[in-house]
């Protein structure tokens, strides 16, 4: 009995299981170029999102899938890149003009940070949603 006990507290304190997280990015602007996704790890700076996908933007909402992600706390940012540079469009004040967004909605009310933007991932099968808008109106 002792070591049915001890076995099932063993087998209960294991390697935490990878998981999987589904992201819905709404606010899309069908048509027009692409939208990139990225999950990042302790910041939001590019090269902390090194975990990434892209897809066309087909309609107002897509929906991109991450699976085998270790547990963590991680930020999601997303954009749309409307003129196919693959990256985000600033002004010279670094401002964005593309559509954006992050994750919790971090940043609509001033710059984002990953504390704002930080999700938990634990379980498997975690869903969020992230909102494009933009900065400055579209030209």
């Amino acid at each position: 009995m002792r070591r049915l006990v001890l076995a099932v507290l063993l087998l209960a304190a294991g390697p935490a299981v990878a998981a999987d997280l589904a992201v819905e990015v709404d606010g899309v602007e069908p048509g027009a170029g692409r939208v990139f996704v990225a999950l990042c790890t302790g910041s939001l700076a590019e090269e902390a999102c090194r975990i990434g996908q892209s897809g066309p933007a087909a309609g107002p909402t897509l929906r991109f899938g991450f699976t085998g992600v270790p547990p963590g706390t991680y930020a999601v940012a997303a954009f749309q890149d409307l003129d196919g540079d693959g990256r985000l469009g600033r002004t010279g004040l670094g401002l964005p003009t593309e559509p954006y967004g992050f994750s919790n909605g971090a940043g609509r009310r001033g710059r984002p940070d990953f504390s704002g933007a930080a999700i938990r991932l634990a379980e498997p099968g975690a869903s969020l949603r992230v909102r494009l808008a933009r900065a400055l109106p579209a030209r």
